[in-house]
């Protein structure tokens, strides 16, 4: 067993990213400014994105793309129940519904034949989510939005790297939502980043700051003009310099660290692929996953112990895990709310009861990935059902 605890899912931050941060400390200008805007410039052209906007979180640009759209009470928005809650608060926040349909059992993506089933004449929006990081069936979703009319909004919170039939995520004019928060495959600490057409990501940058229609880096820097004028009851969205400088890098050297998370993939798939006890995570031919996650489902009926016992003997390994992630429909105040009860969504609920997360980051050494799949086999090995002979 490992002397120390081995974290979920530990940052990779190098001698490059400190001293990008150092370089912003030492250049006088800390808020949104220079840096920000060279990051969602780079960021724009690694996604072959229309244009792109940094904000602070992927809740914010999750959010700013239902303003900018025009989402708001009495409408619904379509989304999955298999996400972090970020992603169907903002629906509450802007006074609409959020309608909660059933995702795949294999990819555990929304699923477009329920989405299809749900629009109403009050739908809106669809917010798919990539769940762990591959990508949903965009082809099926976008023609569902288009022939009833809906905006689609693509929630890439997992999916930085990611690309559909390839696209990457983030090439479209729809708004779509990153994540950079700590545990992201690319992270500036807390952060995201808005993609989409012009029109749109220019609205959200007023939007994402107060609604002042010139930002602080035009008003402040050599020859700016302090005047300007709000044109929207706006928000406080906007990312900062010192976020942007690890981004930057992050960005620079993120092709090597997916490298390091694929070798980590297929180190866990070679353990745990042909074993009963495991549903290991698909990975569709159309799709380049972002493996932002690696989600093992256990199938209990090879097992005595259930997926909470299983979490616990492998804590107790040294060995950090996450579960991703408590349907939304089963959360106090969402049940309470829209009456939703926990069998609703079958598909989603039976595979949360039987899933974890396995530690994944690309700081992790080859003696980290053997610790791991070693506890995992212990575990499984000591709670494995006995069969009887003939």
């Amino acid at each position: 067993m490992r002397e120390t605890f081995l974290p979920f899912a530990p940052p990779m931050i190098g001698e490059e990213e400190i001293a990008e941060v150092v370089d912003t400390l030492r250049s006088g200008w800390l808020t949104t400014g220079p840096k920000t805007r060279q990051f969602a410039e780079e960021f724009s052209a690694y996604t072959q994105a229309p244009a792109a906007l940094t904000v602070n979180s992927c809740t914010a640009a999750l959010h700013l793309s239902l303003v900018a759209l025009g989402v708001t009470t009495g409408d619904e928005v379509i989304t999955t129940p298999l996400t972090f809650a970020a992603s169907v608060n903002v629906i509450e926040h802007v006074g609409a519904r959020p309608v909660l349909v059933d995702v795949e059992p294999d990819t555990l993506n929304i699923d477009p034949k329920k989405v299809e089933q749900a629009i109403t004449p009050a739908t809106k929006a669809i917010i798919a989510v990539h769940y762990a990081g591959h990508p949903v069936e965009l082809d099926a979703i976008r023609d569902i939005a288009d022939r009833h009319k809906l905006h689609l909004i693509e929630d890439a919170a997992h999916a930085i790297g990611a690309s559909y039939k390839g696209q990457p995520i983030g090439s479209g004019s729809n708004p779509t939502c990153f994540s950079f928060y700590a545990t992201k495959n690319l992270t500036t600490g807390e952060g995201g980043m808005l993609t989409g057409d012009e029109e749109l990501v220019d609205k959200a940058r007023t939007l994402s700051l107060h609604g002042m229609s010139r930002e602080a880096w035009s008003r402040y820097s050599a020859g700016g003009k302090w005047a300007y004028d709000i044109v929207a009851p706006g928000f406080k969205n906007n990312m900062t310099d010192m976020q942007a400088a690890l981004g930057l890098q992050q960005l620079r050297r993120f092709e090597s660290m997916q490298a390091r998370r694929r070798e980590i993939i297929g180190q866990y798939q070679a353990a745990f692929g042909n074993d009963a006890a495991f549903q290991t995570p698909v990975h569709r031919d159309h799709v380049t996953h972002a493996w932002h996650l690696y989600v093992l489902r256990l199938n209990e009926s090879e097992l005595t112990i259930n997926r909470n016992q299983f979490i616990e003997e492998i804590n107790a390994r040294n060995i950090g895990t996450s579960v991703h992630f408590i349907p939304i429909h089963i959360h106090s105040f969402y049940a309470k709310k829209y009456n939703w009860k926990p069998e609703d969504l079958p598909v989603a609920l039976s595979n949360y009861n039987r899933m974890l997360s396995l530690p994944l980051s690309p700081r992790m050494t080859n003696n980290d990935v053997a610790d791991v799949i070693n506890a995992v086999q212990d575990v499984n090995a000591k709670a494995r059902r006995k069969r009887m002979a003939g």
